[in-house]
């Protein structure tokens, strides 16, 4: 059976990658059957021939993990569709300072929302009358 996986390359502790396709009883670093193309996680730089991936899966070959991630987020150049996520991990105690400040701040919007409301009934009745 077929897999499409990484073969690791690089110095210990700064590691990329080579998209391979390969026996799946072959070790890691064993002769692919055809290199696809290559992955630095560190840097996000990738470069991924799509379509022959594609073809190599119409033939029976199982992509990892990893590398159906990288097949997804792929773009039409080879390249990788990296986005890093914005959100910011708050620990319990700022999640409920952050909850209680925007509960605050709207009660705030909805009291001077209600007063501008007043004084423009109160202006429409001093010009009626």
């Amino acid at each position: 059976m077929l897999k499409i996986r990484l073969k690791r390359m690089g110095a210990k502790k700064n590691p990329h990658y080579r998209i391979i396709v390969i026996n799946s009883t072959t070790k890691r670093e064993g002769r692919p059957v055809e290199e696809l193309g290559y992955y630095n996680p560190k840097t996000k730089e990738m470069k991924f021939n799509l379509a022959s991936a594609q073809e190599w899966v119409k033939k029976g070959a199982q992509p990892t993990d990893t590398v159906k991630y990288l097949m997804a987020n792929c773009n039409e150049d080879g390249s990788l569709n990296y986005k890093k996520s914005e959100e910011v991990k708050m620990s319990k105690k700022a999640k409920a300072k952050a909850e209680a400040e925007a509960k605050a701040k709207a009660e705030a919007e909805a009291q001077a929302k209600a007063e501008a409301e007043a004084q423009a009934a109160e202006a429409t009745e001093a010009t009626e009358a």
